[in-house]
């Protein structure tokens, strides 16, 4: 008999023997029913059969082979190996728990067939072209359900940044009551520290936040309005300059700074490339902010002096979760998730614009473009 006809003959059976392993991997089987335990399998032993049946050239089947075949015949578009994946993430199971599953399919179908075929030989071509699609619809399912668990952790993150929001401002407001107390020294240095990493805490919650909503594919909000870049900036770097107090940090603003963006998100992108400045440049020389404006742009240049940037890091600095390889001190690189530079590319992006890099033995800067009125 051959193998195709010999699935869908013993439907039941396989998928007895696949709900019997599955409910030995726990913890995650322990709350589910059978029909939980064995949804899709049936369909899934359908989508294999159809895929032995279907004729396929050496070629195809050595392309097959290297991972370049097609998915598994589905007419809904969507396959019974991908539900699975995404019912497995959404369950608890883990990936290694998943591939179990299929290397038990894989063994009980083929263990059957050949009782069932003895004393005859099976066909060969038949054990081949199965291995192909349980390879297949392992790797379909194992894709569904890294996008799955993506999902979940991107979600997990947004709600712990919603959350984390209402105490760390009862944190930041309670700080600023008690240094404007003046109840002495003692108490004022100590609200000053709490004021700072108030600030960091809230720079580092609103990098995640925004990370998570690129990655959830939401991108960075922007409600531009009418604002005055020189103005803006201004207001950041004093309060830059409250956090680190030891730094020389310059604002220079030529043409007009008057546009349609949003001077919030871009008082964060400013923020951000001055604290990486701030991070890898040399301690005793200044952060230079300089601003032109032109009739249709602005642009934004933030300098400083230092070692130069590796050309293999420039590469990829704007990456995610990307460190440069010298912070000045083990505090500022664990007062960093190294979301900075992509939040910051990010931003440039939402107002249509764009950011890039340079960097010699003896100067890094980072230059922002906008167009003057991103909304056209």
């Amino acid at each position: 008999m051959r193998l195709s006809d010999f699935i869908l003959g013993n439907l039941e059976p396989i998928a007895a023997q696949w709900e019997a392993f599955a409910a030995t991997l726990v913890p995650a089987a322990e709350h589910m029913g059978p029909s939980e335990l064995r949804e899709h399998v049936e369909q899934l032993l359908k989508d294999v059969a159809a895929d032995l049946r279907t004729a396929q050239t050496r070629d195809a089947q050595r392309a097959k082979s290297m991972g370049l075949g097609a998915g598994l015949v589905n007419p809904a578009g969507e396959t019974a190996a991908q539900k699975h994946g995404i019912l497995r993430a959404r369950e608890g199971f883990n990936v290694n728990q998943l591939a179990a599953e299929y290397r038990a399919l894989r063994a009980s179908v083929l263990r059957l067939w050949t009782d069932d075929c003895a004393p005859e030989i099976p066909f060969v071509d038949d054990i081949i072209r199965f291995n192909e699609a349980i390879d297949q619809a392992l790797a379909e399912s194992v894709t569904s359900f890294s996008a799955q668990i993506e999902q979940n952790r991107n979600l997990l993150l947004g709600m712990l940044g919603h959350d984390m929001r209402s105490p760390l401002q009862a944190i930041q407001a309670t700080a600023s009551y008690l240094a404007i107390l003046n109840a002495g020294e003692q108490v004022s240095n100590a609200a000053a520290r709490l004021i700072r990493s108030g600030a960091r805490m809230q720079a580092l919650l609103d990098d995640l936040t925004d990370f998570n909503r690129t990655k959830l594919g939401l991108g960075v909000n922007v409600r531009p309005s009418n604002v005055n870049l020189a103005d803006v900036f201004a207001d950041e770097l004093d309060a830059l300059r409250a956090i680190h107090p030891d730094r020389k940090l310059e604002l220079q603003v030529s043409g007009d700074g008057q546009g349609n963006w949003d001077g919030s998100r871009l008082q964060q992108l400013l923020g951000n490339l001055v604290l990486n400045a701030i991070q890898y440049g040399a301690p005793d020389t200044p952060v230079r902010v300089t601003v032109t404006g032109d009739a249709t742009h602005i642009r934004i240049d933030v300098s400083n002096r230092g070692a130069a940037i590796g050309t293999a890091t420039l590469a990829s600095i704007f990456d995610p979760l990307m460190r440069g390889p010298r912070p000045r001190s083990e505090d500022e690189q664990r007062g960093s998730l190294g979301l900075g530079l992509y939040i910051a590319s990010e931003i440039a992006k939402a107002h249509r614009g764009a950011i890039e890099t340079r960097s010699d033995g003896m100067e890094t800067t980072f230059s922002v473009s906008l167009p003057r009125d991103p909304g056209r």
